[in-house]
């Protein structure tokens, strides 16, 4: 289901997953975070969904929205799944503070500019 219905579906499981590891961690720090084991299982289940969906996501709309990192997404996705013993949370931690807000703020702009 490549192409333009099934980017914007599954761009909106990418911003649905977005929404869900907010709402887990509202008012949560760090420390929760790192004690919290199904917070953080939660939150990377909904990260993998991030990578899977961006693993959907057509070439052309891939191309045309470079400014995201799409293998990257795709490559986390696949570290979580493949060697889930071995996930660095800190790591995990610092994407969810840092990179998933930018995130977030990419898909809605290319959820309004498209059909």
């Amino acid at each position: 289901m490549r192409g333009k219905i099934g980017d914007r579906i599954r761009l909106q499981h990418i911003l649905d997953a977005i929404l869900e590891i907010e709402g887990y961690l509202h008012e949560t720090d760090s420390n929760n975070f790192m004690q919290n084991s199904m917070m953080r299982f939660a939150c990377i289940k909904q990260m993998e969904i991030i990578g899977e969906a961006s693993n959907h996501i057509s070439d052309e709309t891939k191309a045309k929205f470079s400014g995201i990192e799409w293998e990257q997404i795709v490559g986390m996705r696949n570290v979580f799944v493949h060697e889930y013993f071995g996930v660095d949370t800190n790591l995990v931690w610092e994407i969810i503070q840092n990179d998933i807000p930018e995130l977030k703020g990419k898909i809605i702009q290319i959820l309004d500019s498209i059909e």
